[in-house]
């Protein structure tokens, strides 16, 4: 079976956690937290990081920081994972859902203008695939309405909008290192302040609620609840983890983009016939190959090239269903057509995506691909 996803594991994980666990302190913001955070705060200009046990989490961080509440609204991509609803839901905010583009999965952000009423807060632009959204637009739709944008850069790592990179042009930014990702450690994440105003709040509600990182920088002589929060900080051995898969992020990178662009060379004839349509790259996006993707004509098509894949023993998935269509949403949401949310949600399909994909795998892969379409 050629799986969908392999978790790679660089050779250093286990050393950097047996050397976090000498040290004598394993709960969070230990030698290794520290590291990971002095690495993108140094190679990305991240203004602060802070390491999170998931990206779910880093959004939930998010929301408090915003002082999100009941009648707040806040614009996201109905085509996305349900922690980038849930994370502003739990504050009581109500949803209001936007469509994807015609050529890629992201936000369409011609449309976000007419969905902004007096109870917006924030945008929430998803980066799908680790391919930018229209960052520029959505920052002058921000600036004009005194609204906030975070960046759900969950599948963003080591991607680019304009030479910034993802995650640096938001009020705030929210990463994921889900065993999935680019860069991993099971589960794990991180949010990225890059307003000064949050910073100082953000470290008391990622401690329970309390000012105990001023207390160990010396700047308290002792530490209290001071505000709302939880244990939103990961034990300093997912931290060892991740940062040896930092340390190797530029090898990782190239193998990723190498895979991608060979599935893309391979697969650009059926495009050409008019059978599938390959993943779009605007001029302003670079490509950080979290993912490769193909969009096939209906429905039925997708399911069959599912399981003519699983057949030949490669897993296939398909990704995200609408939000705006969910049980728990869709009467809160009404009646309102989101027609490219819903075709992804019913044409994308996810091709395997890992480090030691080898060009014989890709060649069966690809070619399973295209004898399917050729025999319908």
């Amino acid at each position: 079976m050629i799986p969908f996803n392999k978790p790679y594991l660089t050779g250093k994980e286990g050393h950097y956690i047996y050397q976090a666990v000498l040290s004598g302190k394993i709960s969070g913001d230990g030698i290794f937290t520290k590291k990971c955070h002095q690495f993108f705060e140094d190679r990305f200009k991240f203004k602060k990081c802070l390491l999170t046990t998931s990206c779910t989490d880093a959004l939930e961080m998010a929301a408090i920081l915003l002082n999100i509440q009941p009648g707040d609204e806040v614009i996201i991509p109905s085509y996305t994972f349900v922690s980038t609803a849930n994370a502003f839901v739990l504050r009581g905010a109500t949803i209001v859902f936007a469509d994807s583009n015609k050529d890629n999965p992201n936000l369409a952000v011609d449309a976000i203008e007419a969905l902004i009423t007096p109870r917006t807060k924030a945008i929430v632009p998803v980066h799908y695939a680790g391919i930018a959204c229209d960052m520029d637009k959505i920052m002058e739709l921000a600036a004009k309405y005194n609204l906030y944008v975070i960046e759900d850069a969950a599948q963003a790592i080591d991607s680019y909008y304009k030479g910034r990179p993802l995650g640096s042009i938001g009020h705030m930014a929210a990463f994921s290192f889900h065993e999935t990702k680019n860069i991993m450690s099971g589960e794990g994440g991180m949010l990225v302040i890059n307003d000064d105003a949050f910073i100082h709040r953000a470290e008391i509600i990622r401690e329970k609620g309390t000012n105990r990182s001023s207390f160990f920088r010396g700047e308290v002589n002792k530490y209290s609840w001071v505000d709302i929060g939880s244990s939103f900080l990961p034990s300093d051995i997912i931290a060892a983890f991740l940062y040896a898969q930092l340390e190797n992020l530029t090898d990782i990178q190239a193998k990723r983009k190498e895979i991608w662009n060979t599935y893309y060379r391979l697969l650009k004839p059926l495009e050409n016939e008019g059978f599938i349509k390959l993943p779009y790259l605007p001029d302003y996006a670079t490509n950080n190959a979290h993912m490769f993707y193909i969009v096939c004509r209906n429905l039925e098509e997708r399911q069959g090239l599912i399981s003519r894949l699983k057949d030949k023993n490669i897993l296939s998935v398909f990704h995200y269903l609408s939000l705006h269509k969910s049980t728990y949403y869709e009467k809160i949401h009404g009646d309102r057509e989101l027609f490219y949310s819903d075709h992804y949600t019913d044409c994308l399909v996810r091709l395997p995506m890992y480090y030691e994909l080898t060009d014989e795998d890709l060649a069966l892969i690809t070619g399973e691909v295209i004898a399917y379409f050729h025999e319908l």
